[in-house]
Formats: structure tokens, sequence, C-alpha cells
């Protein structure tokens, strides 16, 4: 039996079993361009913990509207 006849009658059976066959693409994590944007995104989050001050202020002049008054 070859490669491909192997592959069809596994496939066969699943589908006989109630099953589809479903292909999903994820990053390529060893590529130039995903390390380059993993250091970017890790540089933000790390400016993101400097930017408390920020947050602070914003949450001191707004006004919640899930509390009653």
């Amino acid at each position: 039996m070859t490669v491909q006849q192997r592959v069809s009658e596994y496939r066969r059976r699943m589908r006989a079993r109630g099953y589809r066959p479903v292909q999903i693409w994820v990053p390529d994590v060893r590529t130039v361009a995903f390390a380059a944007e993993a250091a970017r995104e890790s540089a933000l989050l790390a400016a993101a913990d400097r930017a408390g001050d920020d947050q602070a202020f914003v949450d001191a002049i707004s006004v919640r509207l899930d509390t009653e008054e």
C-alpha cells in the first residue's frame, strides 16, 4: 500500500467517524520577520510598565458609569 493510499484510507475512516480535516496556518517563528515583530511587541510591553502615571491620570479624571450616585 502506498503512502497516498494509506492517507486516503485514514481520511475515509475519520470521515466515517464524523470528523473532517481542518488546515491551520500559523506564523513561522523561525523567520527574521517574526523575530523582529516579537522584539517590537516586547519593547511596547516593557514601555507600558512606564506608562502607569499616564493611566493613573486618565483614571483620576474619568467618570465611572457603572456606579450609582
